[in-house]
């Protein structure tokens, strides 16, 4: 038998797919875009994610047989607003995770302290129900309009299976579900005006969520009767990809985004930290993470404003040095943990005349590793303890970087072989659990190439650094 995974991000959507062994026999990419009409805004629309999703699975066709494939896996990224009418058609752009458009219906909503105490977090302008609120502000006409409200991916399994389906990972990021009790809230969905009617119903992401239409299934040539499971959002996706799936689980990404998630066997919320505390894919478990919006997204900018590519910047960075004087504060679209502030921006300090690409991109990768340690504070502040976490992501490529992440937070740093353990393998992992209704065996944790150490001898002035980082966020902030 094979399994598809499918990952809906950001920048592209990715299908792979693998065999009862967790080998992959096939995968595609297919590139995606941003609009960003305004400051603050991004926006993608879902015509977008169908044709991507159609020329994937088409590609996968073309390099494997897919007449074994029992079943289909969604990861995709969290938070989206995806509004549909009574005919489920796109009622206007989705409004995306790092939109910051709705931080005032945000601060509003989180006044209101039913929502801390039911969803167990604070209402962050990127999740989904301030921008739903924002619509409803700013666009009325379309809001009347307002059937169904989709996270992105659960558009895909609409397309996929006919039902508006969506499962708990997911739905935990968007403050109308209640995370203990894994259910929809009626309660927050009536403070947005809104009732349990225009939400999807809610599965596990090891559980099916439907099944596949004959008609997608006689063109991708697919047998009939294709399982689509429940999935998850992205990091949980990557979660069970990376083998994070039981207490003391741990995963740090260098994607767009920086995460360091944790897994939990149970719910132990702190708002106030800033520490998202969502349900996990599988059933009875949670994770918390502590969310940075500029991880590789930061060398990007350092990029374009140099005008070298991402990879030349990185390499032949040499062995670990102390940090420089020169401090980055990688805020260039806000922050949320835990600092919880859509308006922040980043900052560069200590620039002299010796400054150069070298040392700019260092200070980068310290500055992102810094925003990290505040991320793991945060953490322990809830008793959460990381002891050690597999290195995910496009930034887990660069050496350097996982050194100075490594010695900045004080924890190994577990490196997969070469191989693709992110979302779209955790997408076709729980597909394999819905299929044969296997347990959590079946998300191990991936063959390890290596373990990065922290570098005792350079841990102080890190730490030394890092307050000197802190000092300079708390001097922006009063600005």
């Amino acid at each position: 038998m094979s399994y598809i995974g499918i990952d809906l991000g950001t920048s592209s959507l990715k299908a792979i797919l693998i065999d009862d062994d967790q080998i992959v026999l096939a995968e595609h990419s297919v590139a995606l875009t941003v609009s960003r009409p305004h400051d603050g805004w991004s926006e993608q629309d879902p015509r977008q994610w169908s044709e991507a999703m159609q020329k994937a699975i088409g590609s996968l066709a073309e390099q494997a047989d897919l007449s074994a494939v029992r079943g289909i896996g969604l990861s995709g990224h969290m938070h989206g607003a995806t509004l549909l009418d009574a005919s489920d058609t796109v009622l206007r752009p989705c409004i995306l995770w790092n939109d910051t458009r709705s931080s005032h219906e945000a601060s509003l909503m989180d006044a209101d302290p039913q929502f801390r105490n039911i969803s167990g977090n604070i209402v962050f302008a990127g999740f989904t129900a301030p921008k739903v609120a924002w619509v409803k502000n700013h666009e009325p006409e379309i809001f009347a309009k307002i059937a169904k409200v989709l996270l992105p991916k659960d558009y895909l399994r609409l397309l996929l299976i006919g039902d508006h389906v969506a499962e708990m990972s997911d739905a935990a990021g968007t403050s109308w579900l209640d995370v203990a009790r894994r259910d929809w809230s009626d309660d927050l969905l009536a403070a947005t005006s809104l009732e349990r009617s225009q939400m999807p119903r809610l599965v596990e992401g090891s559980e099916t969520s439907g099944i596949l239409r004959d008609q997608l299934a006689q063109q991708w040539g697919l047998p009939k009767g294709v399982i689509v499971a429940g999935g998850a959002g992205d990091n949980a996706a990557s979660a069970i990809g990376a083998g994070v799936v039981a207490k003391g689980d741990a995963f740090v990404s260098l994607g767009t985004s920086g995460v360091l998630f944790a897994a939990s066997d149970a719910y132990q919320p702190d708002a106030a930290s800033a520490v998202h505390t969502f349900c996990h894919a599988l059933p009875d478990t949670w994770h918390q993470m502590g969310v940075i919006l500029a991880a590789t997204d930061a060398l990007q900018w350092l990029s374009r404003l140099t005008g070298q590519p991402a990879s030349e910047l990185t390499q032949d960075l040499g062995t670990l040095q102390a940090p420089s004087r020169t401090l980055f504060l990688p805020y260039l679209g806000g922050e949320r943990t835990p600092h919880n502030d859509t308006n922040i921006r980043g900052q560069f300090l200590h620039l002299d005349h010796s400054t150069d690409a070298k040392q700019a991109t260092r200070a980068v990768l310290e500055g992102v590793a810094f925003a990290f340690a505040d991320c793991h504070a945060a953490l322990k502040s809830t008793g959460t303890t990381i002891e050690r976490a597999v290195a995910l992501g496009g930034g887990a490529k660069s050496e350097y970087w996982l050194n100075v992440i490594a010695t900045t937070l004080d924890i190994p740093l577990l490196v997969p072989k070469a191989g693709d353990f992110g979302a779209a393998l955790g997408a076709a992992r729980l597909t394999i659990m819905a299929v044969n209704n296997a347990g959590i065996d079946v998300a191990s944790l991936p063959p390890i190439a290596k373990t990065i150490h922290p570098d005792a001898v350079l841990q102080s002035a890190f730490a030394q650094t890092h307050e000197r980082y802190r000092t300079a966020y708390d001097v922006l902030k009063s600005l």
